[in-house]
């Protein structure tokens, strides 16, 4: 729990001006602020009308004032909320008189620390407010509430719980080795952990589904001029964001548009078409695009179908990084008379289509949430992280070495495995924490939350 704390204040509502603005409160010199602002300390949890008053005892502003009395409230300290008339002028006038009264401006996200700090939300809770807040779609939304309300920590604490079980009971074995029972070559315990693997399995995928929730994946458009790449790009922007011409060469730069299918974001980028050429500005948007497939999560080749693979196209396709997600689209089937179809080879997935007929865009649309494990209807998705999917590779690393270790009658290996295992779950929730990564979770918060 914090002691001694700094009161902090900050406005609580972004810039500019609105009907209404927060400023808001926390620290152990609330109550005083309260007196100073309006003579008394409001009845805790109910929101009174009163005057705001500045040093010299002339009307700021009539607004709400809701104190909450600690342990009670979101920081765990007392907390004062004011809502005053939303002007930036007011707004700066109340932040500056309780800093006035001995505040100091908080640091953002330094709110939901504090709540941290006083065990009134674990980490991934935490997070989540800052998720919930940015999120870009319902599904994301719905999912750091999820989170907020605890379901993530809910997950946590079970896989802690049968860590713990399997670590008490393979050393209860170890302390008492004069049995002549071989309990590590219990049945039972082999498959608890097999059990164990499974569910820490099942949670990656839900966080790696999660984490496309919440950032998306980047999608880069190759292919060579006039194949149809910014006919793809405006297909599934649902708009003309591309000029879209006979002439080769018509997109010199990288073009990009942010869009959601059924909720999954999409970064898409068009770039350039790639051919040798003797014109600069085009050689700089080839080079452009080749940057774009260094970072991208996912490329789509488009070709024209009335050629099909190319020479040319088959150089673009050796010319990506090995384990680059790569597949190719066919376009104008509306020209080469084949039907829209789909055929999945080992490594990559060939879609027909027509991008000024649609026909098969619907079927590459429902191809790209598949190709990543993105589910629309998942009910229990949970937004993830990097750091929540490393921790759990971490995790399942650990338990994997457990069960090795368990095979050879490695009791005392098994469990230290088993231990930083559950040390990894620890800091997912922040039980196990450092000061640099709270800096780092905490620093991504807006001031006043």
């Amino acid at each position: 729990m914090l002691t001694d704390t700094e009161t902090i204040a900050a406005i609580a509502t972004p810039p500019g001006k609105g009907g209404i603005g927060v400023v808001r409160v926390s620290g152990p010199l609330t109550q005083d602020i309260c007196h100073s602002l309006f003579s008394k300390t409001p009845v805790p949890r109910q929101a009174c009308l009163l005057p705001f008053y500045d040093e010299d005892g002339e009307l700021l502003d009539r607004g709400i004032a809701i104190y909450f009395e600690a342990p009670h409230s979101y920081t765990g300290e007392d907390v004062l909320e004011l809502q005053a008339h939303g002007g930036p002028v007011l707004l700066e006038l109340l932040l500056q008189r309780i800093i006035n009264l001995g505040a100091r401006i908080a640091r953002p996200g330094e709110f939901t620390e504090r709540a941290f700090l006083n065990e009134k939300m674990d980490l991934t809770q935490a997070e989540a407010v800052v998720d919930l807040i940015e999120s870009s779609s319902a599904q994301a939304a719905r999912a750091a509430a999820r989170s907020l309300d605890g379901s993530f920590s809910k997950v946590v604490d079970e896989l802690q719980q049968q860590l713990t079980g399997l670590r008490t009971y393979i050393e209860a074995a170890l302390d008492f080795p004069e049995e002549e029972i071989d309990f590590l070559s219990d049945a039972e315990l082999g498959e608890r952990m097999n059990i164990l693997q499974q569910r820490v399995a099942t949670v990656n995928t839900t966080l790696r589904s999660g984490r496309i929730l919440k950032d998306g994946i980047a999608v880069v458009i190759l292919g060579s001029p006039n194949a149809g790449k910014s006919s793809l790009l405006n297909r599934l922007a649902g708009r003309d964001t591309a000029i879209v011409t006979e002439i080769a060469g018509t997109t010199r730069d990288v073009l990009r548009e942010h869009i959601h299918i059924d909720g999954m974001p999409l970064h898409i980028i068009d770039t350039a078409g790639l051919r040798d050429s003797a014109d600069v500005i085009e050689q700089e948007g080839v080079r452009r695009a080749w940057r774009e497939v260094e970072q991208a999560d996912h490329v789509l080749l488009v070709v024209d179908d009335r050629s099909g693979v190319t020479e040319a196209d088959k150089k673009i396709i050796d010319t990506v990084p090995d384990g680059k997600r790569l597949d190719v689209i066919h376009n104008k089937i509306d020209l080469s008379g084949k039907p829209a179809q789909l055929l999945r080879e080992q490594q990559t997935t060939h879609i027909w289509l027509s991008l000024k007929t649609g026909e098969g865009v619907e079927q590459l649309l429902s191809f790209l949430k598949e190709s990543v494990g993105y589910e629309q209807t998942a009910e229990n998705s949970l937004l993830a992280r990097r750091r929540h999917i490393t921790a759990l590779q971490h995790v399942a690393r650990h338990i994997e070495n457990a069960a090795l270790q368990l095979a050879q009658r490695a009791g005392e290996l098994a469990a230290e495995e088993l231990r930083l295992a559950q040390q990894s779950l620890s800091e997912l929730t922040g039980e196990f924490r450092s000061d640099d990564l709270l800096g780092e979770i905490f620093s991504g918060f807006c001031i006043g939350k």
